[in-house]
């Protein structure tokens, strides 16, 4: 039981505070800019009046906010392919700090817009909370899995699910017309960005870095020791300092690989095949386009235009229970299920969507089923397609590819979300209701592909999950003599050290 006290209260609040600056804020940043789009609209066309004496056209009102909106995405991808070079200088939980800097300029350039008169710095803060959301959804998965023992990872690195939908459910409370959601208050929303960032700045530097980073790429087993004992709540980790030994002798480069290196690696050619498909489908599932449909179907069922914003509560609030209720069960239930259901029922019930939305204007009651459809794609995808792409970026790469991995990744993250940004209006034009059977496909496709591809994860280390893709992959697997030989070869190398560090005493 002490064990256990021990690596819960570091390991968590690691996992909380780590997560509460990084993921809450980017779910934050999703849904806080809805509530007061009409008071930022009219902002727009005050300043324009006042610069130039005339009110804004209706185009470029709309093409202003679009930006603004748009560019969120635009920065994530900036910092996706910045995170790589800054974790290689400064560390998970460095970068991660570092990143909190971000976060408060963008909040003082989103708060101090109004009052500058300067729609730009409303757009200017939206580019550089982008820029932090791509480097947080980069470095956080990476330290939640690094400094998880193999038996919790799963429900550790579920803390970036959580968080981001916790963020996505606080934004929409906040944006309530009693809170922040009027005229004289909507700049108190962006505001609240700093609180989260500061919060972490107050509590990351007093917990340790990453183990696997201290003694695989600085070298130092002392520090990776003490961060390991305070993770893990016990003072012998010696298996888990040998694990990490084993995994650097068995891997062919020491030193972090780059991205083309990366792409021209055999020996991880399904890993990235793999990742790039999940994190794909992460985006393109449909998830993004739901919301285009929710507040209409909700106005066929006949309710008032005053109590849709409450109603609207409910689709936060079953984002978060279905994260937790996933992060819960993920070790017990594995990856590749969780998976694999939440495509698969997403693609069920867009599928009754579609039958719902093509009779709701003849049958009163089916615009709740309409609602009730929506309400269960949401609880699907958060079921496990809202996280698991994250973690399995981070386990299914050695420590050498981490970085460009996650760099890889997150650029198929941002492109595939502006991509249906700027696409689902087209589809929708086009096929109407039946714009969902995109998604159906997308859905059923990515099931079948980690269903034939992607083995399970759960309590296996890294070695063992990249020998699981080594006959896929056309690599040679370590024979069980050749796995002997590295253990002995790392008990010899501690053995070494511990004799040499007996010797200096006794001399001494």
């Amino acid at each position: 039981q002490k064990t256990l006290d021990g690596w819960k209260s570091c390991l968590l609040c690691a996992a909380f505070f780590g997560s509460l600056g990084s993921s809450f804020l980017y779910g934050y940043n999703l849904s806080v800019v809805n509530a007061p789009a009409l008071y930022i609209k009219a902002f727009y066309n005050k300043t324009w009046i006042e610069r130039y004496g005339e009110p804004i056209s209706a185009e470029t009102v709309t093409l202003l906010w679009s930006v603004t909106v748009s560019i969120f995405s635009i920065g994530g991808l900036f910092g996706a392919l910045s995170a790589t070079l800054i974790i290689k200088v400064l560390g998970r939980k460095g970068t991660l700090l570092l990143n909190n800097s971000f976060a408060v300029i963008a909040a003082v350039l989103l708060s101090l817009g109004e009052m500058s008169r300067s729609f730009e710095m409303l757009i200017l803060g939206r580019l550089i909370m982008g820029v932090d959301s791509g480097i947080a959804l980069s470095a956080l998965p990476m330290y939640l899995g690094e400094i998880s023992p193999k038996h919790f990872r799963g429900m550790i690195g579920q803390f970036n699910s959580i968080l981001i939908c916790l963020g996505v459910f606080t934004g929409q409370v906040l944006g309530m017309p009693e809170l922040l959601g009027q005229e004289s208050t909507w700049i108190y929303l962006f505001s609240f960005i700093a609180l989260p960032a500061m919060l972490q700045l107050c509590v990351l530097p007093f917990l340790p870095e990453s183990p696997r980073y201290l003694l695989m790429e600085r070298r130092d087993e002392a520090g990776a020791e003490k961060a390991f004992q305070r993770f893990l709540g016990k003072k012998d980790v010696s298996q888990e300092l040998e694990e990490v030994h084993m995994e650097a002798r068995a891997q062919d480069k020491l030193h972090t690989v780059s991205v083309l290196q990366l792409l021209k690696s055999p020996a991880v050619r399904w890993q990235l095949i793999t990742v790039i498909i999940t994190m794909a489908c992460y985006q393109l599932c449909g998830l993004n386009a739901i919301w285009y449909y929710t507040n209409g179907i909700l106005r066929e069922a006949g309710f008032t235009e005053s109590i849709l914003p409450y109603i609207t509560l409910s689709t936060g609030a079953i984002e978060t229970l279905a994260a937790i209720i996933s992060g819960l069960v993920i070790e017990r239930i594995g990856r590749k299920p969780l998976l694999i259901f939440g495509f698969f029922s997403m693609a069920v019930f867009f599928s009754l969507l579609t039958v719902f939305l093509n009779f709701q204007d003849r049958v009163s009651w089916m615009p709740y089923l309409s609602y009730v459809c929506i309400l269960a794609v949401i609880a699907s995808f958060c079921s496990g397609p809202g996280g698991i792409p994250f973690i399995l970026t981070g386990e299914l790469f050695e420590q050498s590819y981490r970085p460009a991995a996650f760099m890889i990744a997150g650029t198929v993250n941002w492109l595939s979300n502006f991509a249906v940004g700027l696409l689902f209006p087209f589809i929708q034009e086009t096929l109407q209701s039946f714009s969902f059977l995109v998604f159906v496909a997308v859905c059923i496709l990515g099931s079948i592909y980690l269903y034939v591809v992607l083995p399970e994860t759960k309590n296996k280390t890294f070695m063992d999950i990249s020998q699981s893709f080594a006959k896929i992959n056309k690599m040679p697997i370590p024979s069980p003599g050749q796995e002997m030989e590295l253990v002995l070869s790392i008990n010899s190398d501690t053995n070494g050290k511990a004799q040499g560090a007996t010797k200096m005493q006794t001399s001494l």
